[in-house]
């Protein structure tokens, strides 16, 4: 914590003008010695590109990052102005808070002061206080004044209430509150989130937002309005399954390199964001300045311009939603659909044109209500909350340009390729990179989970973010080295070092061009031995990118996407034509597909399932499917339709005991005949600890068994996959479980069947060599992770991955098994 003083603070203040109160607050800090006196200018110049009022009578000013050298220290001053002065048009400051940032630790200082902007009391307080500890006290967060409780909201004329958890790993960010929005907007009836005290509208995407909800928490939806049941229904649903949201498939996968440089005048550390290398010199990035007026004479006119700029932005989104997405696939593409929702945000509208009624002009109205929302996300405890603030300014800037009469800024586009250097990049900035100009980026700001990372990660650009202030004040045409797979910036390297890190990078890219290339050769280990990688997939259309991506087949078909978000099931014609689809794209090679595995953890209307307390010990999986044998007979009976035209194995999920795999296998049979197909290879999930203390007696009921590492992990280690806190201790790599599947691979082996894992275990590198060691024959992962694993099993000897496998199975806990190294 920076000293803050009396002496740093003058009070009953007074100001002419914005540039008079600069001028005061700076000669503080150059009396304290803080700061040289030339800081000043460069203070009031930061006003002519940045506006530095925070809102609530508080503005921050501080000067140009080129002009740090005119900083003795870090601190800051206040200046209270109890009349007030003008900032800018319809802006009055009561306190000037001067920031002198040689380093972050005025950083509490802000995050306190953001604080006071949501107490409009405690702000009018201090803008009038005579005392000056109570200015300190709040800076320092020692203030005792009461806030005034947040807002009770009324429930009593609701028509119905739920509460559900958010499973996603992020929470409530962009992507899924865009998700429960669009479900949301379908229904007549008013939705209201409430989490924490506060609420929010179901249907407003920014509002959604401001909750901050993260990751396992619960929150409370209520509807009003004659479909408000349905409409809660449905959002529960998706709920559950995730809001839409897979984990982010991370293209280009890290490799350790090892490499270090030997000489460099800096290195600045940051977070690695997107992997790899690259040299060059670099450039600062900075943003235009849109300016609009304040005021405006019409309001109609207002309007209709604000109208008309909302539909430009909308349709430049749209076009870039599909330029990214043919570029670098859905998931880098997907936060334009998010930023479309924001444009169509009924409470941003309305706050925005209540401005405009109240003589305001457009774009100066538009930018308030964006500012305000932006301040508020950026106060999230949750990071990757706090850092949708960014996707939010992105969209404002958007529209600002047309209502300031700039259809686009112009596109960066450099004359040579170079490394940018920004304070941050929106989404929009970063999808626009052109990868064979722009070796690289660095930023100050964000982190590895903002849309930029995702989409430099898509695009296959080595990215560093959260460098910090210092990174700014690195000069144009300074050669330097990028290293996304440490996350670290080097600073006028020797060319030496620039030789070294050019081999270095030639040598990954031939690594991740010769997995690319060789993806259809089979995973044959040095010795000879052949292991299958096929893939996971949980859509039909699926089918045909996992052959693209050099898998061999699939092994895990999850059927699920055919039963959810309906509100009744698919009849067998459905069922039929989508396995068909995929068995016809598959153009002979084998799929698994899994039977329905739904239950208490995956609610689905039509089933009116009950409330368990345990869901993942409850009915789901088989014992779902035994109870409801017409629903399992239906599937059943597509699939061996199916399987006249290529070859299909089905396997049932959950299997806990030999009963239940005899009733599933009559059902099945009974189905066969039905439909008078040829029998088909049936095996079982290997998910619950009985399963593996029973199997060397199921191995002789199935033709082969398949591991699912994720939920076996649930089940042996005692901890939900999805839990909050507890989730990262759920590791597969224990040695509990990697004996559960020595002990599994064996008794099949004995029984002369196969043994596949299609947990999320396989389509990690050491991951699948220890499960290769094992004996496990079939490696089923996602589809970006085909490639990068036949590549590592076509490196060993199955000798070296045995002896690996060994050592593995004589650890003590998981993070000895994971310190182990690769042959």
């Amino acid at each position: 914590m920076i000293d803050l003083n009396e002496r740093n603070i003058v009070l009953g203040g007074q100001a002419s003008g914005k540039i008079e109160a600069i001028e005061l607050v700076g000669n503080i800090l150059v009396r304290e010695g803080f700061i040289a006196s030339e800081y000043i200018e460069s203070m009031k110049r930061r006003e002519s590109v940045a506006n530095t009022f925070l809102g609530n009578g508080i503005s921050i000013p501080h000067g140009l990052p080129e002009n740090r050298d005119k900083i003795n220290k870090t601190g800051i001053a206040v200046l209270q102005i109890p009349e007030g002065v003008t900032w800018n048009s319809g802006e009055i400051v009561h306190l000037v808070v001067g920031i002198a940032a040689k380093s972050d630790e005025h950083i509490e200082v802000l995050t306190n002061l953001t604080n006071v902007l949501d107490d409009s009391e405690t702000a009018g307080k201090l803008a009038k206080t005579k005392d000056v500890t109570e200015i300190i006290d709040a800076l320092k967060g020692n203030s005792t004044t009461t806030k005034r409780p947040a807002p009770t909201l009324d429930t009593s004329d609701f028509d119905v209430s739920l509460d559900v958890t958010i499973t996603g790993e992020h929470g409530l960010h962009a992507r899924p509150a865009t998700h429960l929005v669009n479900i949301a907007k379908k229904f007549e009836s008013e939705i209201v989130v409430e989490f924490d005290g506060r609420s929010g509208n179901g249907k407003s995407l920014a509002s959604l937002l401001k909750l901050g909800v993260s990751g396992g928490k619960t929150i409370r939806i209520h509807g009003r309005g004659p479909d408000s049941s349905s409409a809660l229904a449905s959002l529960k649903e998706a709920i559950d399954e995730g809001l839409g949201e897979e984990a982010e498939k991370n293209i280009l996968p890290q490799i350790e390199h090892g490499w270090v440089p030997e000489s460099v005048k800096q290195v600045i550390p940051g977070c690695t964001a997107s992997p790899g290398i690259a040299t060059g010199i670099v450039h600062q990035f900075t943003h235009n300045r849109i300016v609009v007026e304040a005021i405006a004479k019409d309001p109609e006119h207002e309007s209709h311009e604000l109208g008309q700029a909302i539909a430009a932005a909308r349709r430049n989104i749209r076009l870039l939603y599909e330029e990214v997405r043919a570029k670098s696939g859905e998931p880098g593409a997907a936060i334009f659909r998010a930023h479309e929702a924001f444009l169509e945000d009924p409470e941003m509208l309305a706050e925005t044109e209540a401005l405009i009624r109240q003589g305001k002009s457009a774009g100066y109205a538009w930018r308030q209500v964006i500012d305000e929302r932006v301040r508020v996300m950026e106060q999230h405890d949750d990071e990757l909350l706090a850092a949708r603030a960014m996707d939010l300014r992105d969209v404002g800037r958007r529209v600002l340009r047309h209502l300031a009469g700039v259809v686009q800024d112009a596109p960066f586009k450099p004359s040579e390729p170079v490394i940018l250097i920004a304070e941050d990049l929106t989404p929009s900035d970063t999808a626009q990179l052109d990868p064979a100009m722009i070796l690289g980026f660095c930023t100050s700001g964000g982190g590895p989970t903002s849309h930029s990372a995702i989409i430099a990660r898509s695009l296959g650009i080595p990215a560093i973010v959260a460098a910090g202030p210092s990174l700014l004040e690195v000069a144009d045409n300074t050669m330097v080295i990028l290293d996304g797979d440490t996350g670290n910036l080097y600073i006028e390297p020797s060319q030496s070092d620039i030789n070294a890190a050019n081999k270095v990078k030639m040598h990954l890219e031939e690594l991740r061009g010769d997995e690319h290339r060789t993806r259809f050769e089979p995973a044959l280990t040095l010795d000879g031995k052949r292991v299958e990688v096929v893939a996971n997939i949980g859509k039909a259309s699926e089918a045909e990118n996992a052959v693209n991506a050099g898998g061999e087949g699939i092994g895990l078909m999850r059927t699920e996407f055919l039963f959810l978000e309906r509100e009744t099931p698919p009849d067998e014609e459905e069922q039929f034509q989508s396995y068909k689809t995929m068995v016809t794209a598959l153009n002979g090679l084998p799929i698994i597909i899994r039977t329905l595995d739904i239950g208490g953890d995956k609610e689905v209307s039509y089933l009116n399932l009950p409330h368990e307390e345990n869901p993942f010990l409850g009915e789901r999986g088989i014992r779902l499917c035994l109870n409801w044998p017409e629903l399992f007979l239906t599937q059943l009976r597509a699939i061996y339709r199916a399987s006249k035209y290529g070859p299909i194995r089905i396997m049932f999920p959950m299997i806990a005991t030999l009963d239940e795999l005899e009733a599933a296998k009559r059902l099945a049979e009974k189905a066969r005949i039905e439909v008078d197909a040829k029998p088909v290879e049936i095996g079982i999930m290997v998910e619950v600890p009985s399963v593996v203390s029973m199997a060397r007696e199921f191995a002789q009921e199935v033709d082969f068994f398949s591991i699912g590492t994720n939920d076996l992990t649930q089940y042996v280690m005692a901890i939900d996959r999805g839990h909050p806190t507890l989730a990262g201790k759920a590791d597969s790599l224990h040695p509990a479980i990697l004996r559960m599947i020595e002990h599994v691979v064996k008794e099949a082996s004995r029984a002369g069947i196969w043994t596949g894992v299609c947990g999320g275990l396989a389509g990690e590198p050491l991951g699948a060599t220890i499960l290769a060691g094992l004996g496990v024959k079939e490696l089923s992962m996602v589809i970006p992770s085909i490639a990068a694993v036949k590549a590592r099993i076509r490196s060993i000897s199955l000798k070296q991955a045995s002896e690996l496998a060994q050592k593995a199975l004589n650890c003590r806990d998981n993070k000895q098994v994971r310190a182990l190294i690769l042959p």
